[in-house]
């Protein structure tokens, strides 16, 4: 099993659960987050001050699923997330040992 969390423009959210849907995927988990990569943020005028705005607003997706899933829920999130502007965001894999789901003890690819 591996765990795909991907950092996002809030407004790709909907695009991203239809092409996991598209591809047969049904659970995600999703997180307001805040953050700067190389955008490193921006300056914005409010009421005649000037003020820098250090944290972009972000969305944080994550999804378990099993090892031959992987690739077209790579493919699916990047076509989706993909704008070819500065701040598309990133995509992170990480193994999963285990996962047990809670209500019936069920553990590995049947608790995902």
């Amino acid at each position: 099993m591996k765990k795909v969390e991907a950092i996002i423009k809030p407004f790709k959210l909907d695009e991203i659960k239809e092409a996991l849907h598209e591809i047969g995927l049904q659970g995600i988990t999703v997180l307001e987050a805040k953050g700067f990569g190389r955008q490193k943020g921006h300056t914005e005028l409010y009421r005649g001050a000037e003020y820098i705005v250090d944290f972009l607003p972000k969305v944080k997706i994550e999804l378990i699923i099993e090892d031959q899933q992987l690739d077209s829920a790579i493919e699916a999130i990047q076509k989706a997330a993909h704008t070819g502007r500065i701040g598309d965001g990133k995509i992170f894999i990480s193994p999963i040992e285990d996962a047990i789901r809670i209500r019936t003890g069920e553990r590995g690819a049947e608790a995902i």
